[in-house]
C-alpha cells in the first residue's frame, strides 16, 4: 500500500530514515520482484560502466575497501555501497571514497518514493535503490556493491554484475539462509552470472558451491587453486592471480593487510578479472594503509589500548581470537553486546580463554539486543573458571568502568554488534573533545 500523501513532508535525511524504519512491517523481506519493478521504472540496470557484487558471511566490507583504494589510486571514478553503517547513514554510499551528503540522499529517496507507486519496499530495498540511483547519475567507472543478506534474494542481486565475489561461507542468519554451510552456499551462489567470473575466498568450500556455480554457468576462481594462490614469505606474501585471457600476475613482497587476508586477495583477483591493471607498487601501498573502522581497529586512549571489532558470528569471533592471541600482553577486558537472535555461545566461546573480565552492556538504541543477564549466563556457561562478568545500563557506563579497571599493559576489546561498536565510538568521540585518543 502507498503512503505517498503522508510522505510528501519528509525532507531531511533523519525524517526519511525514520519514515523508512516505520513504514515496512519487516526489517528483512527477501525477494526481488518488488524492488526489480521499481528499478525498471528508474532505469537502474547499469549503475556504472562496470559493477562488482560482494557476498559472504564476513569480510565483504574489507574486500570493497581494498578494491576502492586500488581503483582510486588508478584514477578511476568509483562508487561503493556497503551496510550497515556505524555512526551515519551516509557511510553506506560513497563516491570516490567519500560519503555522499544528506541532500543527495534525500533527492534519491524522493525519486524512489515517486517511482515505487503503491509498491511496499523494506528499509534496505529503499536504500539500495537510492544508492543505485545516485551511482547511475554520477558517471562512475566502477560500482562496488555489498550484498546485505545471503545473495540470491538480496536487493543488490537485481544488478547483473561483471564480476562477483564470495568472501567466505559460515553460519549466520540461519533462520533466513539455512542451518548448514551447504544450504547457505546455495543462497550466496545466487549472485553468480552465466559466463561471468566469480571469485571465492573460501578454500574450504561447502560441497554444494561448485556444482551450483556450474549449474549457473559462472566461471569460478577459488583461492588456493593454481591460478589464484598465495604463499607466506616471512612477514610478507607473494600472490598469484589470473586475468580473463588466462595470463598470470605475480605480486611479491606484499605486506599483510590490516583487513582479513582472503578478502584482500579476492579484491585483487576480482579487479584483474574486471580488466583493471593492478600495479605491484600500488598494491603494496594499499595493503599497508587500508583500514576499516570497527574491523580490528586499534586505538589508544591516554595509556589504554583499545581494539574494536564488529564480530557478531562464530566465524568472525574465531578470526578475532586468532588476531588477539598475537597481540596479548596483559589482561583483556571485553565490552560485549549482541543481538538476541545471534549464536551468542558460538561468538563467546573462541574468546573465553583470552578474556579475563566481561563487561556486558545494554544496548539502548535497538529492541533486538540480547538482555545483558542472558549474555552473562551464556558467558559463564562457556567459561569453566567462573570468569568475572559485570552488567551495565549502557555502553558508556561500561566503557568508563572498564577503563578505570585497566592497567597500562591491559587491552580493552569492544566487540559484537554494530550497535555496540557504534556506541563505543560515540563515547570515544566525546572523549576526543578533551583530547587523548589516537590511532595505534
Amino acid at each position: 500500500m502507498t503512503e505517498q500523501g503522508a510522505d510528501s513532508s519528509a525532507h531531511s535525511l533523519k525524517e526519511w530514515l525514520c519514515l523508512l524504519e516505520a513504514r515496512h512491517p519487516s526489517e528483512i523481506d527477501l525477494g526481488l520482484e518488488r524492488i526489480a519493478k521499481v528499478a525498471r521504472v528508474l532505469n537502474l540496470a547499469e549503475p556504472a560502466k562496470q559493477t562488482i557484487t560482494v557476498a559472504g558471511t564476513n569480510g565483504k566490507g574489507s574486500a570493497i575497501a581494498i578494491m576502492e583504494s586500488i581503483l582510486l589510486n588508478q584514477g578511476r571514478r568509483v562508487g561503493a555501497y556497503t551496510s550497515p553503517h556505524l555512526l551515519n547513514y551516509n557511510e553506506r554510499v560513497r563516491i570516490d571514497g567519500l560519503p555522499v551528503d544528506d541532500l543527495l540522499l534525500c533527492q534519491a529517496f524522493a525519486e524512489v518514493e515517486v517511482a515505487r507507486g503503491d509498491i511496499s519496499l523494506s528499509y534496505f530495498e529503499f536504500g539500495t535503490l537510492a544508492a543505485l540511483f545516485i551511482f547511475a547519475k554520477a558517471g562512475l567507472d566502477v560500482a562496488l556493491l555489498e550484498v546485505g543478506l545471503g545473495g540470491r534474494l538480496d536487493a543488490v542481486n537485481i544488478i547483473d554484475a561483471d564480476v562477483a565475489i564470495i568472501t567466505n561461507i559460515a553460519l549466520d542468519h540461519e533462520s533466513w539462509l539455512g542451518d548448514s554451510r551447504e544450504q547457505i552456499a546455495l543462497e550466496k551462489a545466487g549472485i553468480a552470472r552465466a559466463n561471468k567470473p566469480l571469485v571465492c575466498a573460501d578454500s574450504d568450500m561447502p560441497a554444494t558451491l561448485l556444482p551450483q556455480l556450474k549449474t549457473l554457468g559462472a566461471r569460478p576462481y577459488v583461492l588456493g587453486s593454481a591460478d589464484f594462490c598465495f604463499r607466506n614469505e616471512g612477514a610478507n606474501i607473494t600472490l598469484t592471480c589470473s586475468d580473463n585471457s588466462g595470463g598470470h600476475h605475480t605480486y611479491r613482497d606484499l605486506p599483510l593487510p590490516h583487513v582479513p587476508l582472503p578478502s584482500a586477495l579476492c579484491a585483487v583477483q576480482a579487479l584483474l578479472l574486471l580488466g583493471e591493471t593492478v600495479i605491484e607498487q600500488s598494491l603494496q601501498q594499499v595493503f599497508s594503509i587500508t583500514r576499516l573502522t570497527g574491523r580490528l581497529q586499534s586505538l589508544r586512549l591516554h595509556d589504554k589500548s583499545i581494539i574494536l571489532d564488529v564480530a557478531h558470528n562464530p566465524a568472525a569471533a574465531q578470526l578475532l581470537a586468532r588476531n588477539l592471541e598475537r597481540r596479548k600482553s596483559g589482561k583483556i577486558h571485553a565490552l560485549f553486546s549482541v543481538m538476541a537472535d545471534k549464536n551468542i555461545a558460538g561468538i563467546v566461546l573462541p574468546l573465553c580463554h583470552l578474556v579475563e573480565h566481561w563487561h556486558i552492556a545494554a544496548l539502548t538504541t535497538t529492541s533486538r539486543a540480547a538482555k545483558p543477564a542472558d549474555i552473562v549466563n551464556i558467558v559463564q556457561s562457556c567459561e569453566p573458571k567462573g570468569v568475572d562478568c559485570s552488567i551495565y545500563q549502557n555502553v558508556e557506563a561500561a566503557m568508563k568502568e572498564a577503563l578505570k579497571q585497566m592497567q597500562p599493559e591491559d587491552m580493552l576489546l569492544g566487540f559484537g554488534s554494530f550497535y555496540t561498536v557504534a556506541d563505543i565510538l560515540l563515547f570515544l568521540k566525546k572523549v576526543t573533545r578533551t583530547g587523548g585518543i589516537a590511532d595505534e
